[in-house]
């Protein structure tokens, strides 16, 4: 007997497929016996093991009998609703487009434009990717300490479901961290831990949006953002920043359910929004009813002056959803962020998290506390801004050694990231940029995609926190070099 294998899992399975397949098509009838496993092993050059696994699969599952003595015979009857199928008519992956809700559709669709958060697997060698932490300066020894000795010391209570919420120590240690160094005004119940800012804004996005809700976004923006307020149904109105983030002149004549702003560094032209924006943009919200999600991605990187406190911590009215993650000052793996909830919003958001996720993994959040607690988040934030400011004063000066006034620079007095406008070159010209900068393994990243529509200059990001000085300095170079070759 001729066995087509699919090539899909252990030969075992892949022989009970094919023989299931032949119950069902009725290519062996009811009654019949199979070939003995010698036999079968042998035509199918299979070992006779895997053919008697086979065997026992289909008489577990109730398509076949085993008769001691006798060999193993097709059942007379198959058992309900497996009753016979019909030849298959097309080719195996070829089944018929499911029928899919909205926002799958609108999901797929952002989707396949390229929207990632996963690394490349081949990266330059000098790669001035944003985003990434400088992993060499995290304190990996003093992590795996902390969680041996919460992993070790794990009691039943700890292996078990716990709150969605937020194991209640991190929550607790939280609420005091953002209190003294971001000016948030919380208690432990009102924040809630999340994986990551995106599930952040997802889970706003979920409790505040109703398709066809408006909502507000930077004009550039992060695209987590937008993406996920139009997957929601939102109606977005993108608003452009200028030189210090978002104007409020524009929100006059405007109603919306959500706003969403990263005031402390808005990303990507690194603006920093005035006091007195600040205090325009919260009188609106009160104003209109609406609310606002204050994405505070890489707030604690300030290197002119101390970080500025938090859109938050003005919020009297209780307008405010203040997002934040560890990604940047730690590393994004560990997957913990948080979301201090305005009190009339808490109740709908603990909800939405407890059938997003039934709760953050606690065993990370404990270590988190004890990291946070016990004094090593802060020492390492210090050291990280020290080493940070001094990678950005080595890109700051080689930009200017090597580019001098080919370039513009913007937003870098804070954050992970400066943006370059590049002088004489052509929007449409970035593409053959990056691929003569690639050539000189050197890789750069168009501002580009985080507008909405494009824009009228040719600009990159370029990240700073994860090369070193010496290789920004040569990366920088043989952009210059890629620059001329472009030019000449």
């Amino acid at each position: 007997m001729w066995l087509a294998l699919d090539g899909d899992g252990p030969l075992y399975r892949q022989a009970y497929r094919a023989l299931r397949a032949a119950i069902l098509e009725g290519r062996l009838a009811p009654g019949e016996r199979l070939p003995s496993s010698r036999a079968l092993a042998r035509d199918a050059k299979l070992a006779r093991n895997t053919v008697l696994q086979a065997y026992e699969q289909l008489v577990a599952e109730g398509y076949a009998d085993s008769r001691r003595g006798a060999g193993t015979f097709v059942v007379a009857e198959l058992p309900e609703p497996t009753a016979r199928l019909p030849r298959p008519t097309r080719a195996r992956g070829a089944a018929a487009a499911p029928v899919l809700s909205a926002y799958a559709e609108r999901a797929l669709r952002y989707l396949a434009r390229g929207v990632s958060w996963g690394r490349r697997r081949s990266a330059p060698r000098y790669d001035f990717r944003y985003g990434d932490p400088a992993y060499g300066d995290f304190p990996h020894e003093t992590w795996c300490r902390l969680l041996a000795r919460r992993a070790r010391r794990a009691s039943e209570r700890h292996l078990s479901y716990s709150d969605p919420g937020g194991a209640p120590e991190l929550r607790e240690v939280l609420a005091a961290y953002l209190s003294r160094a971001r000016g948030v005004s919380c208690e432990p119940d009102d924040v809630l831990v999340v994986y990551g800012t995106q599930q952040a804004i997802d889970l706003t996005a979920r409790v505040l949006i109703d398709p066809g809700a408006p909502a507000i976004v930077e004009e550039p923006g992060y695209p987590g953002i937008r993406h996920a307020l139009e997957i929601a149904g939102a109606e977005v109105t993108a608003l452009a920043v200028d030189a210090d983030g978002l104007p409020t002149e524009g929100l006059a004549d405007l109603r919306a359910r959500l706003l969403c702003v990263t005031p402390s560094h808005q990303f990507p032209t690194g603006g920093v929004l005035p006091l007195a924006r600040r205090l325009a943009l919260l009188a609106w919200a009160q104003r209109s009813g609406a609310y606002v999600l204050e994405d505070d991605y890489d707030g604690e990187f300030r290197y002119d002056g101390r970080p500025l406190e938090s859109l938050q911590a003005l919020d009297r009215s209780g307008c405010v959803l203040y997002a934040g993650t560890t990604s940047k000052v730690m590393f994004p793996a560990l997957r913990i962020g948080y979301l201090v909830m305005p009190p009339s919003l808490r109740g709908a958001l603990l909800a939405a998290k407890a059938f997003a996720d039934t709760g953050t993994a606690h065993l990370e959040q404990r270590v988190l506390a004890d990291f946070i607690s016990q004094g090593f988040f802060e020492r390492h934030l210090r050291r990280a801004r020290v080493r940070n400011a001094s990678r950005r004063a080595a890109l700051l000066a080689a930009l200017a050694r090597e580019l001098g006034d080919a370039v513009e620079v913007v937003g870098a007095n804070a954050g992970l990231h400066v943006v370059a406008w590049l002088r004489g070159v052509l929007p449409g010209e970035l593409r053959t940029l990056r691929e003569l900068a690639a050539r000189r393994d050197v890789g750069i990243h168009p501002i580009s995609p985080f507008y909405a529509a494009r824009p009228r200059r040719a600009g990159i990001l370029l990240g700073y926190a994860a090369l070193d000085e010496s290789a920004i300095a040569e990366g920088i170079a043989r952009l210059a070099s890629a620059l001329r070759e472009l030019r000449s």
